[in-house]
């Protein structure tokens, strides 16, 4: 049975994830700062977590013994978006507060490091292994604000590095792309009227999508890219929980 560890799994993406995993038949480590409040089926084991502490990564990786897959999906960039009534999000960078710096490059990225060089140690010795970081089309075109496309474009050029120093190890390490993903917040702003759900993905579709790939034995030939999601579903022929195929954005699209 493989073993895999999905961060940031409290809701959104990296719930969906871990669902999906288990459901296949994985050993799902989920992680979180208040992961203890997630409704999950029991194969999924919850590991209270903060991502930004190294001594809570370290407990965290002293549990974790042996690991096939790892899932960065922790970030902490919607948080907060909206502050004394007034939405902060889209502020020219000047005007940004400052926690979102912290919730989306130390939350978000640093995060994603750290428990990738951990991940690693674990990884290297076997000579196999994937890392999905899960990014976006900010980092190649202006979306939101300025902290947005850095942490974004950060993590696709960790992605890159980090794929050409594990090559030999035969560790493949791949930037995944989501498309709108119908996570708790975006399904409030469709209620409200602000958003098109018509080529929506789940957040157990990405699940779906990560276990084709962890399945595929020649997924080295993808490793260091910029992957997205329901282009990769598509040729894999993976199906959304409702059976729907979703259709890949692109970036003219976003």
């Amino acid at each position: 049975m493989q073993t895999v560890l999905v961060t940031g799994a409290t809701r959104g993406v990296g719930r969906g994830v871990a669902i999906s995993l288990a459901g296949a038949g994985l050993r799902v480590f989920a992680t979180g700062r208040t992961i203890g409040e997630a409704v999950f089926p029991d194969a999924v084991i919850r590991v209270p977590c903060d991502h930004t502490n190294a001594e809570d990564n370290d407990r965290l990786f002293q549990r974790i013994t042996d690991l096939d897959v790892l899932v960065n999906s922790a970030w902490g960039g919607y948080e907060r978006m909206v502050e004394d009534g007034k939405f902060t999000w889209s502020l020219p960078f000047w005007e940004q507060p400052e926690h979102r710096w912290h919730s989306m490059m130390d939350a978000g990225l640093r995060a994603a490091f750290s428990c990738s060089a951990r991940a690693a140690r674990l990884m290297v010795p076997k000579r196999q292994g994937l890392i999905v970081n899960i990014s976006f089309w900010a980092a190649q075109k202006y979306i939101g604000n300025t902290i947005y496309g850095i942490s974004k474009a950060a993590t696709d050029k960790m992605t890159a590095d980090m794929a050409h120093e594990l090559r030999e190890y035969g560790i493949t390490v791949v930037s995944l792309y989501p498309g709108l993903v119908r996570t708790e917040s975006v399904l409030a702003a469709a209620r409200a009227g602000w958003l098109d759900l018509s080529n929506s993905e789940s957040p157990e579709y990405i699940g779906r999508v990560i276990h084709a790939l962890a399945s595929d034995p020649d997924r080295m030939s993808r490793t260091g890219k910029v992957l997205v999601a329901a282009e990769l579903g598509a040729e894999y022929g993976v199906s959304d929980i409702d059976g729907r195929h979703p259709k890949p954005i692109t970036l003219d699209e976003v």
